[in-house]
């Protein structure tokens, strides 16, 4: 699955982590655990997202996932799906995450603002999941497109190095599987969409498919988002909306964790969303 046994990749230390028994079988009873109480209105059921769905009048919906907060390339992303779809969902994962990542409650609150000031509402649903990210690159792209499928989705944004992690991955390989895959057997449409950067020599937020000043681009790394938010460095809105930002600041005061991200003492106090109970 991870095509490596390196234990520096978070999904390989996970599945290393685990016991020594592991079950297996007919699944009798599946617990939602805490997601519905903990994310009223966001965490959603495939036959309540069909319905919603409907009632929209989506007959096309875009699925575009999150990870981190969301930035100004995220929202071109979202906006491309709603130009080619009815309506775009934008799916967050409410699972466990690696240290580094952001909170998932903290991301809920981001999306929602940016969709209130930013979106026409009605064209605009966020929801989550309960999936941990395994960091899977390719593969967990397709678990993501059945995931998806089963909600309803019609189609699936996939950007540069979609659920990679690191440098384990090659930046469009994700792609690269998908298009493999016949229609028929993947029942979702793939928008493939190329990296997305910062120009300084165009003064906004650009394709690298559509500037030519490679040179000048300026990457949306994960790592140049968290050193602006770690360092309280307010970025410009060509990178952040001021709302986004300042959410993501006064999460990280208001817990005390030090930083914005998940840490150890963000991982020590969180609470499984699953369990069972002993025998």
């Amino acid at each position: 699955v991870f095509r490596t046994t390196d234990t520096a990749h978070p999904g390989v230390q996970k599945v290393m982590e685990q016991k020594e028994i592991n079950l297996a079988g007919p699944v009798k009873v599946w617990s939602e655990g805490s997601f519905p109480k903990d994310y009223p209105g966001v965490y959603m059921r495939p036959e309540e997202t069909r319905r919603i769905f409907e009632q929209k009048g989506w007959s096309t919906v875009a699925a575009l996932q999150l990870r981190n907060p969301m930035h100004r390339s995220h929202e071109y992303l979202a906006k491309i799906a709603v130009e080619v779809c009815d309506g775009v969902f934008i799916h967050s994962l409410v699972g466990n995450l690696k240290p580094g990542d952001i909170p998932a409650e903290w991301r809920v609150k981001c999306i929602d603002v940016l969709v209130k000031n930013y979106f026409i509402e009605d064209k605009v649903l966020q929801g989550g999941y309960p999936l941990d990210m395994r960091y899977a690159g390719p593969k967990e792209a397709v678990h993501h497109s059945i995931i998806r499928t089963n909600l309803g989705l019609t189609h699936h944004m996939f950007g540069r190095d979609h659920a990679g992690v690191g440098t384990y991955y090659e930046s469009y390989e994700a792609h690269r599987l998908l298009m493999s895959i016949p229609r028929d057997k993947l029942f979702i449409t793939p928008i493939f969409v190329l990296e997305w950067v910062y120009c300084p020599h165009c003064g906004e937020v650009t394709c690298i498919g559509l500037c030519g000043h490679w040179k000048e681009h300026q990457k949306f790394s994960g790592t140049k988002i968290r050193s602006i938010l770690i360092d309280e460095v307010k970025p410009t809105r060509l990178i952040f909306r001021p709302e986004i930002f300042d959410i993501v600041m006064d999460a990280a005061k208001k817990y005390g964790f030090g930083s914005p991200f998940v840490g150890p003492e963000y991982l020590a106090k969180a609470k499984p969303a699953f369990s069972i109970e002993p025998l």
